[in-house]
């Protein structure tokens, strides 16, 4: 992995940190996600592409983000959240599916939202959905059989990065 985007993200004063692993936040984040796969259905049945790439994308995010929390691990800038998750696929935490569906479905939010010439058909939509639910499960699965072992070594592997960070 090239380390560089973590690298940066420590800089941020809004990226990455380590803190105390929060089981509270967790389960609210994941509720989140839950909430915006319903948001994404009803945006479905109306024919909302727009509401439907954005609910997808933050479905996964909330995911992500409650793996995170599960880690203790704050991140409040997407690409950072983004790095660390490839991160977790490098280390056997995630799959690479998973990171680059995550990646792909945030591209296709901003297409749709910023950039309105962008026109997803029935098919992507469909995809993006199906994808949007499997992506909560399957975090869902990381987060229940995740191993003490595994945070610690995620949190220690952050921990000495940021001692390049950090000015001597």
């Amino acid at each position: 992995m090239k380390d560089k985007t973590i690298l940066w993200c420590l800089k941020r004063k809004k990226g990455i940190r380590v803190i105390q692993p929060n089981e509270n936040l967790t389960n609210a984040y994941l509720k989140k996600a839950i909430s915006a796969l319903n948001t994404m259905n009803v945006a479905l049945q109306i024919k909302e592409t727009e509401w439907i790439t954005t609910t997808a994308y933050y479905a996964r995010y909330f995911a992500l983000y409650a793996l995170l929390m599960k880690m203790g691990i704050k991140s409040e800038i997407h690409d950072c959240s983004i790095a660390i998750a490839k991160m977790l696929a490098e280390k056997g935490i995630l799959s690479e599916n998973l990171v680059n569906d995550i990646a792909t479905s945030k591209q296709i939010r901003i297409d749709t939202q910023y950039y309105v010439e962008r026109e997803l058909n029935q098919t992507e939509i469909k995809r993006n959905v199906e994808n949007a639910r499997k992506f909560v499960l399957e975090v869902e699965k990381v987060i229940e059989n995740l191993t003490h072992h595994q945070i610690e070594t995620i949190r220690h592997h952050i921990g000495k990065l940021q001692t390049f960070t950090t000015p001597k």
